[in-house]
């Protein structure tokens, strides 16, 4: 009678460890109070990791083991945003919100979703990004080359800003949430203002800059970065990394990877941190010299974060391309690895 059990078992073990190998973790959210942080997967789980429990001084492997895994879909889950109630999740399919007060008591389910205006029904563009403003409003941008304005108290989409040729890959707010910014695979990058969100009231186009220009890799961009102070832009992808002053909306400074393009980037204090195709994080200074490469367990990374809400689990989380969640406590130094599965 033990027989079909085990193979059931072994099955079980087989199925997870090619699960394992297959992994890509594409976007991570902390969690209000800071002590969580959720990173979700091409398989639509959303795994939540303990850092309180993570980085305590006794802590064990078993500590660093997930505290849950939410089945959030059947296709891949593209990218996490947090609000001070909620952990908002999306890809394929509808954008759903998951109560942080649930998810720490171990009972997730869906609180609200939303169902993107897609032109087409017969198929399924994916939400790639999403942002949400202080005041509420959400912003998804999406592979119809939409971007979609939500409402989230009242649950309706209150406008789309179309203009992109191609579809989007990533968002970002300026500072006083009163523009937003869209990066696409047609090697746009949109400057929207949301009182007025009719035509982008800037375009920049990367990969007609000299400085940045990379013909041989294409004009995509795939990462977009404000500083506090809205007075600079980063972005890159196909064409290299490229620092642009605001004002004049020209491109100053560019950061070489010939070897690599970059999926992510963001501003840390005065650095730059940036990673993409290969196994390591870029700190730059911002005049474009290499400080540091840090590197890391997945060959490709897409997603870096750093918790803002917390002193005591300050840290830089890096996924990608593995089942393997990396975990720096300062910027320079892996302290250890979390697994998704």
């Amino acid at each position: 009678a033990m027989r079909p059990n085990m193979a059931d078992n072994f099955e079980t073990e087989m199925l997870n460890q090619r699960r394992q190998l297959y992994t890509t973790v594409f976007s991570q959210a902390f969690s209000p109070c800071g002590r969580f942080v959720a990173a979700c997967d091409n398989f639509g789980r959303i795994t939540v990791f303990s850092l309180a429990a993570s980085l305590s001084a006794d802590a064990k492997e078993d500590s660093r083991k997930p505290v849950l895994t939410i089945q959030a879909d059947s296709g891949p889950v593209y990218s996490l945003t947090s609000t001070e109630r909620f952990l908002i999740s999306a890809g394929i399919g509808d954008i759903k919100a998951w109560s942080w007060a649930d998810i720490v008591k171990k009972s997730p389910k869906v609180q609200w979703s939303l169902s993107p205006p897609f032109s087409h029904s017969f198929d399924n563009p994916e939400t790639n990004s999403t942002v949400i403003t202080k005041d509420g409003m959400l912003c998804s941008g999406c592979g119809d080359n939409n971007v979609y304005l939500w409402d989230m108290q009242k649950g309706i989409c209150t406008d789309t800003l179309k203009g992109h040729t191609d579809y989007i890959h990533a968002l970002t707010l300026r500072s006083n949430d009163q523009q937003l910014v869209s990066a696409g695979e047609d090697g746009a990058i949109r400057i929207w203002d949301l009182r007025d969100p009719k035509d982008a009231v800037h375009i920049l186009e990367p990969y007609k800059h000299d400085l940045c220009a990379r013909s041989d890799q294409g004009r995509w961009i795939r990462c977009v970065a404000l500083d506090s102070s809205d007075d600079w832009l980063l972005c890159g992808g196909g064409p290299s990394l490229s620092l642009w002053h605001m004002r004049s909306m020209t491109p100053v400074v560019a950061f070489p990877t010939p070897k690599s393009y970059q999926n992510v980037v963001m501003f840390q204090e005065d650095q730059i941190m940036s990673a993409g195709s290969s196994p390591c994080v870029h700190h730059w200074s911002m005049n474009g010299e290499l400080q540091s490469r840090v590197p890391c367990t997945p060959a490709c990374i897409y997603s870096l974060a750093i918790n803002p809400s917390s002193v005591s689990y300050k840290v830089l989380s890096v996924a990608g391309s593995s089942a393997k969640v990396d975990i720096f406590t300062n910027l320079g130094y892996k302290a250890f690895s979390m697994l998704v599965c």
